[in-house]
């Protein structure tokens, strides 16, 4: 069983030793053989999982964790928001309304949101249980927005969307950003401001961050609709204008023309971010060219990247400047499969037929050893995380048309 510390979330040499070898042939199936069986296939067992993980508290209400059995025991904020975004139909309306609410009413006054919430119903603002950084996580009010928007899509016209606007709008301002460019800002004055986003919150970025302005940017369009749909048309004239500037500082901040990516922050671990460059394409945020450019980085430097599926945070070789976890391990060079959607996205700009491999792959693999939360050779950790199953499934649908294109 693993350790109180590791049970929480907390880091570094905690996380890498509760690491195990994997094992193979997890579900006794055939390998999947074509991207949609693969797919088909993610699909059902998305769903499996999220209900694997459910929890009730003592007054009867679900809660999600991200781990099916012991890993992570309390509820986290962008956790949910990825099983919603991809395994959105594994949740009852009742299971919808009530985690909605559980997070809007563990936001704070000044409208910083979680970074997750213990079972007994205490907000924690900061990584590793409150312990990581000086200030909240800057994710949190970007993974609300997003958690609000995908509950309003399962629930339609059940959620009234005039109730929950306001809260959510003050929930954006909270975001800390620089106010010259809009960008997400943690402050390079301090030594530990804040984490960035959570899967990267083992390093120390500094100054405007990528990652987190690409989730403030998402956050801007579905602000947008959901005003639309209210009928609040001038917030969503507002939102849409928002999330045009925000794109055209992201653009123009972070690109590096020599290598053809994405830097993840401006001023410490200003390094290009694999993770982030397939997102800004996967949303739109890259320019045509952008796109193209990173596209080709991912083909010409896949084997370097890309492992069962599973993609870095950086390019291959590199570690982070400043990072809390050891080199090879977990979030400084581990091999995930939260970014797979938007990287297989961005790889179809150049090579359809390896993103589609990428996808096979991917799916073959977790029929081997499960859903780690991630990988490295032989060494796995956590075999039964939710998001290494929903998240990459939005992704896979769009290359392989089964949704529309945003």
């Amino acid at each position: 069983m693993l350790s109180d510390a590791v049970r929480l979330g907390a880091v570094c040499l905690c996380l890498i030793g509760a690491s195990i070898t994997a094992s193979s042939g997890l579900y006794e199936e055939e390998p999947v053989s074509d991207p949609i069986e693969a797919i088909r296939w993610l699909e059902t067992h998305a769903r499996q999982l999220v209900r694997q993980c459910r929890r009730e508290l003592p007054d009867g209400r679900a809660v999600f964790p991200p781990q099916a059995g012991p890993g992570y025991e309390a509820f986290w904020l962008r956790d949910y928001a990825y099983m919603l975004e991809g395994a959105g139909d594994a949740f009852t309306p009742q299971e919808l309304r009530d985690s909605l609410e559980f997070f809007l009413a563990a936001q704070r006054a000044d409208g910083v949101c979680v970074d997750c919430v213990t079972f007994d119903g205490r907000p924690v603002f900061k990584p590793g249980m409150g312990s990581m950084g000086e200030n909240p996580v800057a994710d949190g009010s970007q993974f609300m927005v997003d958690l609000a928007f995908h509950t309003w899509k399962g629930l339609g016209q059940s959620l009234p969307l005039e109730h929950i606007l306001p809260r959510l709008e003050k929930v954006l301002e909270a975001v800390p950003r620089d106010p010259a460019t809009g960008l997400v800002w943690i402050d390079p004055e301090k030594e530990w401001d804040r984490c960035p986003y959570g899967f990267t919150d083992t390093v120390v970025k500094k100054g405007a961050e990528l990652f987190c302005s690409l989730l403030l940017y998402q956050s801007y369009r579905q602000m947008a609709e959901m005003e639309g749909a209210a009928g609040r048309a001038s917030w969503a004239s507002s939102y849409s204008e928002r999330a045009d500037r925000l794109a055209d500082q992201i653009r123009n901040t972070f690109w590096d023309e020599k290598i053809g990516l994405f830097l993840a922050a401006t001023h410490r671990c200003r390094q290009p971010d694999i993770w982030g460059s397939a997102f800004a394409v996967y949303l739109g945020v890259a320019s045509p060219q952008q796109s193209v450019r990173i596209g080709e980085y991912f083909r010409d430097h896949y084997g370097q990247i890309v492992q069962a599926g599973k993609i870095r945070h950086l390019p291959g070789g590199e570690h982070w400047e400043l990072c809390r976890t050891p080199p090879e391990q977990y979030q400084n060079g581990g091999f995930w499969g939260v970014a797979t959607g938007w990287f297989v996205v961005a790889l179809d700009t150049v090579d359809p037929e390896l993103a589609r491999r990428t996808i096979v792959d991917y799916v073959r693999d977790c029929q081997r050893r499960g859903f780690p939360e991630w990988v490295n050779g032989q060494t796995l950790r956590l075999p039964m995380y939710v998001a290494s199953a929903t998240t990459p499934l939005p992704g896979f649908r769009r290359v392989l048309r089964l949704v529309e294109e945003q």
